[in-house]
């Protein structure tokens, strides 16, 4: 994890061993601590907050101060939020982890994190995640808290949300297909007020829509710890077509949205249209039976397109 030693060299030959643990130990736990906080998953944080300023502000890019607060809300919503909520995922998790390949290199799997550790990383990251949302407003630091508060509940006794089937769908789509570009808003207005909901529902099914698959992906290893997660409870079939119905409801919502000009333009219905069978061809195709997780980002990648589509329509500037 260090760097390595040139024992070439005559300082390198004099360097007492003794000096090694105070920097080794510190560079693994907070590699440890990286790995436990998902950084691919931050991007889903960038893309929810910079959604939600676009929302709120009809631009792309910030200006003066509007820079700082979207910065340090994507730092709370995530590194900090992530951090708070995977760690006790990864506790509460343990014994299916240890039955999944995907999960080797987990910190917890390796032994280098205790479970009892782990939690308590979880809660000193999400003190941390509500006391750095204060500064941008109380509306943002409550948010911030009801997501931490479903993160949690998600994972730990006594709800534990991932073991029971829908709740672990529903979660998981309302944190991030909702309170996610809300966060965004708030962030830049301070206030919920006047947020285009329409805007929500479609995101909440599209959320949902690719989270199913993911509960496939981790099928076998859940089933055989007891985990009744959506898929476990379903079965393959059912779970795939459950989140094909919720992806084409998403792009039939949006396709109505487009048609009757609520905050989606209507000159977007020509793409959607022509993107649509696209992209419930490619569900259909790459996610189904036995998807895997870059599956599930191919898909989500096509699905940035009408997504972008929206965004040039709906700014005035950059």
């Amino acid at each position: 994890m260090g760097g390595r030693l040139d024992t070439g060299h005559m300082e390198t030959a004099r360097l007492d061993h003794r000096d090694l643990p105070t920097t080794r130990p510190a560079q693994r736990r907070l590699h440890d601590l990286l790995m436990m906080s998902r950084p691919r998953f931050w991007l889903l944080s960038v893309a929810a907050m910079q959604l939600g300023f676009v929302l709120a502000t009809h631009r792309v890019l910030p200006r003066g101060t509007e820079l700082v607060s979207l910065l340090h809300a994507m730092l709370v919503t995530g590194p900090l939020l992530w951090l708070a909520v995977l760690s006790v995922n990864d506790a509460y998790d343990l014994d299916s982890d240890r039955n999944n390949p995907r999960k080797a290199a987990s910190p917890l799997v390796r032994g280098s994190i205790t479970p009892r550790a782990a939690v308590g990383v979880g809660a000193a990251a999400s003190l941390a995640a509500v006391l750095g949302a204060v500064p941008l407003g109380g509306q943002f630091a409550l948010g911030t808290a009801l997501t931490l508060v479903l993160g949690w509940a998600y994972s730990a006794p006594p709800l534990r949300l991932k073991a029971r089937a829908g709740a672990d769908v529903l979660a998981n789509a309302f944190a991030l297909g909702v309170l996610g570009p809300l966060g965004g808003w708030v962030a830049m207005t301070g206030t919920v007020d006047r947020f285009p909901w329409p805007i929500s529902a479609v995101g909440f099914m599209a959320v949902a829509a690719l989270y199913l698959p993911t509960t496939l992906v981790d099928h076998d290893p859940d089933r055989r710890v007891g985990i009744r997660t959506t898929a476990v409870a379903l079965g393959r079939r059912a779970t795939f077509e459950l989140g094909f119905a919720l992806w084409a409801g998403s792009a039939a919502l949006t396709f109505g949205l487009a048609a009757a000009g609520v905050v989606i333009d209507r000159s977007l219905l020509p793409l959607h249209l022509l993107l649509t069978p696209v992209l419930l061809v490619l569900y259909r195709v790459l996610l189904r039976d036995r998807p895997s997780f870059p599956a599930v980002v191919v898909v989500a990648g096509a699905y940035a397109l009408p997504c972008t589509a929206f965004v040039l329509t709906y700014v005035e500037s950059i």
